[in-house]
């Protein structure tokens, strides 16, 4: 199958330490790891590597730092369409910090604020044989316009809502899933209550929360629920979201023929669990990509 990755594309820096750093303090890392990351990109990785064919749209550029992310990202199969090829400035790099007996992260990032793509920048042909779209609504104008593409052309939407970005308001008309996490809160939004009640307001027929080690809430049309995770000894949590809404991807539209339509209560919980269970694999291993070299059931 053939999907869709709309969004943020960052140069990672990863340390794995012991311990953070106090202040003023300087710590040797145990181990260390250089990669394409972002949302969207680590999504898109993610559904490659389950078996599909995979476009990454968004904002690599033309820095040196750029070939890197180029590199890396064909090294992954992902057929990278950069929507600003000529930018010269440095690309969004992350530096990452991982406690090895936690798998706690501490990440510095600068995002897509800095370099926000034009609407004349989208390929004509973008959906041609895209059987699912992903946002994370780094590329909010951009998001918009091919959500709202992809929908008249009743191809399933996904949305990454890691956390709330001004202008997801006009993405949501347009979504089919909503998969959030615990620090996504639209305005006004005090609870998870009002969070679901918000999603809902937009006639989005699937919406889910996650919450780390905690269960999954989840909606539907008529039906609500939640996902006990298993407990595992976590050895790095970066791109667990990511990597959940890559596999969910996976999963919706190698499953359902219609994905773009509701469905039922069951489907939900198992595309959740399958999900679900692809993170918690990868967050046993340091980095995004180290869980992909082992052995495991999918």
């Amino acid at each position: 199958m053939n999907g869709l990755f709309v969004g943020l594309t960052t140069l990672d820096f990863l340390y794995l330490v012991d311990h953070f750093p106090d202040r003023n303090q300087k710590i040797v890392a145990l181990d260390s790891a250089i990669a394409a990351g972002g949302p969207a990109t680590n999504a898109a990785i993610t559904f490659g590597y389950l078996g599909n064919q995979v476009k990454l749209l968004s904002v690599v550029g033309n820095h040196a730092l750029s070939q890197g992310i180029r590199q890396d990202l064909a090294n992954q199969s992902i057929h990278s369409i950069d929507l600003e090829p000529t930018w010269s400035e440095s690309p969004s790099v992350s530096s990452v910090i991982v406690t090895q007996k936690t798998g706690e992260r501490a990440v510095i990032s600068l995002n897509a604020t800095k370099f926000q793509a034009k609407l004349e920048k989208i390929p004509s042909d973008i959906l041609a044989d895209i059987d699912i779209v992903l946002i994370d609504g780094h590329q909010m104008a951009i998001s918009e316009a091919i959500a709202s593409q992809a929908q008249a052309k009743n191809i399933p939407v996904v949305m990454d809502g890691g956390s709330w970005k001004a202008g997801f308001e006009k993405v949501l008309p347009f979504v089919n899933y909503a998969i959030c996490s615990a620090n996504f809160c639209p305005p006004n939004c005090q609870n998870q209550a009002d969070i679901f009640e918000y999603l809902k307001s937009y006639s989005i027929p699937q919406i889910a929360i996650t919450q780390g080690d905690k269960p999954i809430q989840y909606v539907g049309q008529n039906y609500s629920g939640e996902i006990n995770i298993d407990l595992i000894n976590a050895v790095d949590t970066l791109g667990a979201g990511d990597i959940f809404h890559g596999a969910f991807c996976h999963f919706i539209v190698n499953h359902f023929k219609n994905a773009a339509q509701p469905i039922l209560e069951n489907d939900f919980r198992e595309a959740l669990i399958f999900s679900a269970k692809i993170a918690s694999q990868s967050c046993q291993s340091f980095g995004t990509r180290s869980w992909m070299k082992k052995n495991f059931s999918i």
